[in-house]
């Protein structure tokens, strides 16, 4: 068994809960220090960073996009492709610890991989949560236009300059194109990381099916803490969006779903689009009642008192954790049918898919389900609840990965 007290270093770009990624991180952090772990968090330096001690080895902050002046980008430039200061913060860092396992999470434009050769340098085995497609896409998502794509294939990633998918910006794209040209030449992930950890098999068949060895990839779920939310509360009336306001999450298509099935609305989240989507609203004067971004505690009872929970997404999502939210609270799930989505939603047993960005199939299933007694209703809800405390708990998360750091250190002996 593994040794008392060891330690895990834990990377990723923020330390705070910034989206999806950042809040498994952080949960998974909690954790392993609820069993006696010492986990050491390496992030960069941001404002809205939580408090640790370790902050002092945190390399600066750097916004991929933001509006720097024209000498601070071309500061910035090189450390998105291969940060010598995160990999000089790190040198200093593991001269104060010994980590049993270093746990990545995102390191993309930020950190960047330039760590990774460091901590195979010492000996320290990592493995790597595949939060995104960016081991194969330079632009993470394997779509362009809201369609499929695979131009970058192979690694002829100067498509993505060409077609300009970063943010519809040449200097970005073009600069996402070299950092994807170095990695790749440097074999930065390929040749540093003991075991990739993917949330959905949709990911896994990706990322094999564009060449990566299925032997390095090891699917384990995510996991909701289960504990925070009440399933018991009464069926309520309106739907619930809980997620970024941005144009691949599908919110306007779910408004425009929402304004022709005449459904009352409550979207929890923030985002680049608010405006735009606070628009369309007031424009097809639909029930949109917008709540900003939540606390924890206000979400989970915003998603208790929700009637379903919708997850429009219109890109390939990984393994949203909203669905399981939804679950925890014992409330069925209304999805698109993409990615890894079909995955966590049982037809009619804890929700239902629909054809991906089809306001009509949405704006069905949303007077279906408004017409649905509460008890079917609470029943699908309960059935979802059933599932995340038997496969995607906490604690089924953390036996799965001690497992998985258990492994890498007998494979090592």
């Amino acid at each position: 068994m593994l040794s008392p007290t060891p330690c895990l270093l834990s990377i990723n770009n923020y330390f705070y809960p910034r989206g999806g990624a950042e809040v498994l991180f952080l949960e998974q952090n909690r954790m392993f220090e609820d069993i006696g772990w010492q986990v050491v968090p390496f992030s960069m330096r941001h404002a809205k960073n939580l408090p640790t001690p370790w902050s002092a080895y945190f390399p600066d902050e750097i916004e991929f996009g933001a509006d720097y002046s024209l000498a601070s980008k071309l500061v910035r430039a090189p450390r998105v492709i291969y940060s010598l200061q995160a990999r000089r913060k790190l040198r200093e860092l593991l001269r104060r610890i010994k980590p049993r396992i270093a746990h990545v999470h995102n390191v993309y434009h930020h950190l960047s991989p330039s760590i990774l050769g460091l901590l195979r340098d010492e000996g320290i085995p990592v493995v790597l949560t595949v939060h995104d497609l960016k081991l194969g896409c330079p632009a993470y998502t394997m779509m362009r236009a809201g369609k499929p794509c695979d131009e970058c294939r192979g690694g002829n990633f100067h498509r993505v300059a060409v077609n300009r998918c970063i943010k519809g910006s040449l200097a970005l794209s073009s600069l996402v194109m070299l950092e994807s040209y170095v990695h790749r030449y440097l074999k930065l992930y390929d040749a540093n990381v003991t075991r990739f950890v993917v949330p959905s098999r949709f990911m896994l068949e990706t990322l094999v099916a564009w060449g990566w060895d299925r032997e390095r990839f090891v699917y384990i779920p995510n996991f909701v803490d289960h504990d925070r939310f009440k399933p018991k509360a009464p069926v309520g009336k309106r739907f619930v969006y809980c997620g970024r306001l941005d144009g691949l999450k599908g919110v306007a298509t779910l408004i425009t779903a929402a304004a022709k099935a005449r459904q009352p609305l409550t979207i929890a989240g923030a985002g680049p689009d608010e405006a735009r989507l606070r628009a369309l609203a007031a424009g097809l004067g639909a029930d949109v009642d917008f709540r900003g971004h939540l606390t924890q505690v206000a979400l989970a009872h915003v998603i208790e008192t929700a009637r379903a929970v919708v997850v429009p997404s219109e890109v390939n999502e990984n393994a949203p954790l909203s669905v399981l939210e939804a679950y925890a609270a014992g409330r069925p799930v209304i999805g698109s049918r993409i990615a890894g989505i079909p995955e966590l939603i049982r037809a009619d047993e804890t929700g239902v898919l629909y054809p991906t960005g089809d306001a009509d199939a949405l704006a069905a299933a949303l007077a279906r389900f408004a017409t649905l007694p509460d008890e079917r209703l609470a029943a699908m809800g309960a059935a979802g609840r059933r599932w995340v405390e038997r496969d995607f708990s906490a604690a089924a998360y953390r036996t799965r990965m001690l497992a998985l750091y258990q492994s890498i250190e007998d494979g090592a002996r």
